[in-house]
């Protein structure tokens, strides 16, 4: 349908009647004024230039400012969307020339005023402007840092490659002497095992040599470093029982460097029963540290969920006790019952035992029985609770059915992310306070 501009169109309603143009508005017209009269019904105004090449359309303007105005309107796109009205009237140049809508092509400065700018996309200020105008280095606080641009499926990688350290290279301070710590609680299932595998595990990918002492008859730490610890395999029972060397003893983990495990078996049960006759029973496991060959950044001993002498024997090795806390009220309660049996160890068989991490485990951040405990716990041992808190996290769990721990099982995960965080915030306490003996 064409729509030359009137309200009243002759061709289409046969009215011979005055038709109202909507574009007739120039100066000094009024229906009915002499002038105006109707366009004839046989002209088309969709002919061509040619055709009416000097047949003026419309009055001859006089008014040289009118003039002006219509030469600059006629050199604008027709479908610039900026066409404003002169005097508080319609548009005066469409009555000095009509012509139907052309298709145009944008210019560059048109087609960038009209790409659509995301909500959320950054303006930069004038502050921002006239500083790099000034400054070509100059990098703003509006400019997304690299974090907020990477997808987070990037950030996940960058984070296993963090944690894998494929390069070998020492990122973790190694301390001056060996840390001799003790993994204990006599509460189970509040993630002693989990603690020392992924802990070990961090710290030998980055550098420092570390050997594990799977001193809980489960064998659970020989599972999740992935080391045979069937009957026949020599173990840290023959270790405290037959005084084996632990070097003859202790199996080199496969895939990570720098890491050792001394494995236990299920003869590791009737330990306890046969230490009651020996001589100096509490500190077996002692000797056996001290007498081996090598040196160790790290020994980590990982004891039974019992207050036995199993544990006694870690705890008067150990000049460093680690105590896991699962974010629960269980936990708590008998925390006060290991702390007691430290205090002994301490005043009757090691003197330079102490209580030097306190790391909570299996935080759950949508129950606020997980943020008063942690609360309580941090109040009452204070600088000694690690900054890095383990969550709920399926990753951790499922590692050790691949023989795995999560550092390597799935390095990007949450979980490892943690243990990564804390295993860096306990080597560099370590070279800040250095404690322990020569090796």
């Amino acid at each position: 349908m064409h729509d030359d501009g009137r309200y009243d169109d002759p061709r289409v309603t046969g009215s011979t009647s005055d038709p109202v143009s909507r574009e007739t508005d120039y100066p000094s017209w009024s229906p009915g004024a002499p002038g105006s009269s109707p366009r004839p019904a046989d002209s088309d105004p969709l002919a061509s230039r040619d055709d009416q090449a000097g047949q003026p359309i419309g009055p001859e303007i006089t008014d040289p400012a009118a003039v002006q105005r219509a030469s600059e309107g006629l050199n604008r796109p027709v479908n610039a969307a900026d066409v404003r009205p002169v005097s508080g009237r319609r548009n005066t140049a469409a009555a000095v020339r009509f012509e139907p809508a052309v298709p145009h092509q944008p210019t560059a400065a048109a087609a960038r005023d009209a790409t659509p700018v995301a909500a959320d996309a950054p303006v930069a200020s004038a502050e921002s402007l006239a500083a790099v105008a000034a400054d070509p280095t100059y990098v703003s606080r509006e400019t997304p840092t690299r974090e907020e641009d990477d997808p987070p499926l990037a950030m996940e990688a960058m984070r296993a490659v963090q944690i894998l350290n494929p390069s070998g290279e020492v990122t973790m301070p190694r301390p001056d002497r060996t840390r001799v710590m003790c993994v204990a609680n006599q509460k189970g299932g509040v993630g002693k095992t989990t603690t020392t595998v992924n802990l070990a595990v961090a710290l030998a990918l980055h550098g420092n040599r570390v050997l594990v002492v799977d001193l809980d008859p489960q064998g659970n730490a020989s599972t999740g470093l992935n080391v045979p610890h069937h009957t026949g395999i020599p173990d840290v029972y023959d270790c405290l029982i037959n005084s084996v060397p632990l070097a003859e003893v202790a199996q080199a983990v496969e895939g990570i460097p720098n890491l050792w495990c001394v494995p236990a078996t299920i003869d590791l049960a009737g330990a306890e029963i046969e230490l009651v006759s020996v001589v100096a029973r509490e500190s077996r496991l002692d000797r056996a540290i001290a007498a081996y060959p090598g040196h160790f950044d790290y020994v980590f001993i990982d004891c039974p969920p019992s207050l036995g002498l199993l544990t006694v024997n870690a705890l008067v090795a150990a000049q460093e006790v680690l105590i896991p806390i699962q974010c629960e009220y269980y936990a708590l309660e008998g925390l006060n019952q290991l702390i007691n049996n430290i205090n002994l160890v301490r005043q009757h068989l090691n003197p330079k035992l102490d209580v030097s991490t306190i790391l909570l485990t299996m935080y759950d951040r949508r129950t606020r029985l997980a943020d008063a405990v942690e609360q309580d716990v941090r109040n009452h041992f204070g600088d000694k609770v690690l900054q890095a808190v383990i969550p709920r996290n399926v990753r951790v769990s499922e590692a050790p059915s691949y023989g795995q721990s999560v550092m390597t099982y799935d390095p990007g995960s949450r979980g490892a992310t943690s243990y990564f965080e804390a295993a860096q915030e306990i080597a560099e306490r370590g070279v800040k306070e250095p404690v322990g003996r020569n090796a």
